[in-house]
């Protein structure tokens, strides 16, 4: 059976993108690009976008890979979507609305929607895995806490 018999163009195309999006996508983390540790204002962490609607087939979720050298920060700050981290390597303290919370392989923190949250790697650095409920990282506008103002960045 034909199942796109009556259909138009518009159609089949629509059908054609979202069995497109429901195929499985690999990426290898040392091939993304190594982004950011260049604005004060956030502080020293990289970071490796890995899943992101912009550079792979994929949506709904972003992955990536945040790289800290020792003692590296990720300045206090807020975004609207939940997000999730996992520890890879090496150990730090992830302070979420003033707790602070130890993270290191193998430990998971979920970071409610709109939590003030901030890193501080330990001696050896650090690496997580951070997760997105979004299709593009672009979508997450991080609003960094600098001396008790906001500082939006995008």
């Amino acid at each position: 059976m034909d199942v796109t018999s009556g259909m138009d163009m518009t159609e089949m195309l629509t059908m054609g993108m979202a069995a497109m999006q429901t195929l499985p996508v690999v990426a290898n983390a040392d091939h993304a690009p190594l982004e950011g540790g260049e604005d004060p204002a956030f502080g020293t962490v990289r970071w490796r976008t890995i899943f992101d609607a912009d550079r792979t087939a994929t949506s709904a979720m972003v992955l990536g890979v945040a790289e800290f050298g020792p003692e590296g920060t990720l300045a206090p700050h807020r975004h609207a979507p939940a997000e999730i981290y996992f520890g890879l390597s090496g150990n730090g303290v992830v302070t979420i609305d003033g707790v602070a919370h130890g993270i290191a392989p193998g430990v998971a923190l979920y970071l409610p929607p709109d939590v003030e949250h901030g890193t501080v790697a330990g001696p050896e650095g650090l690496r997580f895995l951070y997760v997105f409920p979004r299709d593009r990282f672009a979508e997450v506008e991080y609003r960094f806490t600098a001396e008790g103002d906001v500082v939006e960045v995008q």
